[in-house]
C-alpha cells in the first residue's frame, strides 16, 4: 500500500520523479491525469505519482487540480505528500509553483516546508538561495527566454515573494554553510524558521549531498516540494533498482514537440545519426491530414536507425506559442497511428507533448524501467488496446546530446 503521494505538475516531471524514488527503493506507480482512480494503483507500490498538466494552467485551475490530486492520493492511504515542480522553477509572478505549495500546505493543515529545486546531476544548484543552471545564474540561462515563463531572476526567495500570501515573511533561507554541518543543523535552521512565522524554507544545494542531508533532516515534515532530485534521499523499503527493459523491434521513433536548446541539440544528432522530418506550423494548416500520414509512413519505413518527427532542431524553428497545441495534436495523432500498426516503443520530447502522446494513446499507469540519462527513464505502460508500451518522456532539458541515440542501445 502507498503511503507516498507526490502531486507533479507535468507528466515528464513525473516521470522524472518517479525514477528517483525507484532508485531509492520505492516501487512506484505513475497515474497519468486529473481523476483518474489511484486505488489499484496504490495497492501495488510504495508512492504514488499524480501526473498533471498545471505548469502553465491558470493560477486557479492549477491549485484545483493539485487539491484534487491530494484528496485521491489521501483515500488512497497516503500519509506523505511531494508537490514536485521544475528544477528551473519554471514559474510566473502569479504562480503556479507558490499557490498550489500553500494550498496544499493549508489543506494538510502544517506550518512548513521546505523550497528544493536542486538537480545537481543536471547541473542545476541553489547557493545563497540563488538557482544556477550550469554556471550561468537562472536569468542568464537559456530560461531567461522561455516563452510561457521567462525567468528573469535567479533569487528563488524573490520568485517566491509575490506568490505566497504573506511575501517575505512567509520565506526564510538555509544557507549552505549550515547545510554543510549536517542534518541536525538543517533541521535546527528549518525549526526556527517555523518559530519565526516563515512557512516556505529555500535550502541550498550544490550537491547530491547536500540534497541527502536535507532530507535526512526533513523527515518529520508531512510536505515536501522541490525538483525530482531530493527524493532521492527519502529510502523505500526495497532494494535499488529499476524494472529490466527489453525494447520489442521494430522503428525507432522519436516525436519531439520541445523548443528547449537540449533537446534542439539532440535532435540534430539524431539527424546525422538517421533520418526525420520537421512539422512545419503552416504545413498542418495547409493539410493535417497529409502531413500526418507522410511522418507516419516515413517512420514504419525508417528501419532501425532513429527517426525524428520534431517541431524544432534550431533557434530560427521556434514558432508562435499559439501554434503549440497544433503541434501536439498532430505529434500525438502520428503516435496513435504508429502504435495502430505496431509500433510499441515511442521516446517523446517535451512535458506538453508527452501530456498530448499519453492522453490520445489512452496509457494506463506506468512502471520506470531501465534509466538512461539522470531524470530520463523508459517507462512501461499498457495502451489502449491492452498491449504492453514502452514510453520514455523526457523533459526538454534534460539528457545528454547523443540520448536519441543511446536510448534503444542495450535494451533493443
Amino acid at each position: 500500500m502507498a503511503t507516498l503521494g507526490v502531486i507533479a505538475d507535468d507528466l515528464t516531471g513525473a516521470t522524472d520523479i518517479a525514477i528517483a524514488l525507484t532508485s531509492a527503493g520505492h516501487r512506484t506507480a505513475v497515474v497519468l491525469g486529473e481523476g483518474v482512480p489511484i486505488g489499484d494503483a496504490a495497492a501495488d507500490a510504495d508512492a504514488v505519482v499524480v501526473a498533471l498538466k498545471s505548469r502553465t494552467a491558470p493560477v486557479g485551475e492549477a491549485v484545483a487540480a493539485s487539491l484534487e490530486a491530494l484528496e485521491r492520493l489521501r483515500g488512497a492511504g497516503c500519509e506523505r505528500f511531494y508537490v514536485k515542480y521544475c528544477s528551473t522553477f519554471d514559474s510566473t509572478p502569479e504562480g503556479n509553483i507558490g499557490p498550489v505549495c500553500e494550498a496544499v500546505l493549508e489543506a494538510l493543515e502544517e506550518r512548513v516546508t521546505v523550497i528544493a529545486p536542486a538537480f545537481p546531476a543536471n547541473g542545476r544548484t541553489v547557493y545563497r538561495g540563488h538557482l544556477f543552471v550550469g554556471d550561468d545564474p537562472l536569468d542568464e540561462s537559456p530560461m531567461r527566454h522561455h516563452p510561457l515563463t521567462p525567468m528573469t531572476d535567479s533569487s528563488l526567495s524573490r520568485l517566491l515573494e509575490p506568490q505566497v500570501s504573506r511575501g517575505a515573511d512567509d520565506i526564510a533561507l538555509v544557507p549552505w554553510p549550515v547545510v554543510s554541518r549536517g542534518a541536525g543543523a538543517v533541521r535546527e535552521a528549518v525549526a526556527r524558521a517555523r518559530e519565526d512565522g516563515a512557512r516556505f524554507v529555500v535550502v541550498d544545494a550544490v550537491s547530491d549531498e547536500d540534497l541527502r542531508v536535507l532530507a535526512a533532516a526533513t523527515g518529520d515534515l508531512r510536505l515536501l516540494t522541490g525538483g525530482s532530485a531530493l527524493a532521492q534521499g527519502l529510502p523505500g523499503p526495497h532494494p535499488t533498482g529499476h524494472r529490466e527493459t527489453v525494447l520489442p523491434g521494430g522503428p525507432r521513433v522519436v516525436l519531439s514537440g520541445s523548443a528547449s536548446r537540449a533537446t534542439q541539440g539532440q535532435v540534430r544528432h539524431a539527424l546525422a545519426a538517421g533520418s526525420g522530418l520537421h512539422l512545419a506550423p503552416a504545413a498542418l494548416r495547409a493539410d493535417f491530414e497529409g502531413s500526418v500520414a507522410g511522418a507516419v509512413d516515413a517512420a514504419l519505413r525508417a528501419g532501425t536507425a532513429p527517426f525524428v518527427v520534431y517541431a524544432t532542431a534550431a533557434p530560427d524553428h521556434v514558432v508562435d506559442t499559439g501554434d503549440a497545441p497544433l503541434l501536439e495534436e498532430a505529434l500525438a495523432e502520428i503516435a496513435v497511428r504508429l502504435v495502430r500498426s505496431g509500433v510499441r516503443a515511442l521516446l517523446v520530447a517535451g512535458g506538453e507533448t508527452s501530456g498530448a502522446v499519453v492522453g490520445r494513446l489512452g496509457v494506463g499507469p506506468l512502471a520506470v524501467g531501465t534509466e538512461v540519462d539522470p531524470g530520463v527513464a523508459w517507462m512501461l505502460g499498457r495502451a489502449g488496446d491492452g498491449g504492453d508500451l514502452h514510453l520514455m518522456l523526457k523533459s526538454g532539458n534534460f539528457g545528454r546530446e547523443d540520448l536519441f541515440v543511446r536510448a534503444w542501445e542495450g535494451v533493443a
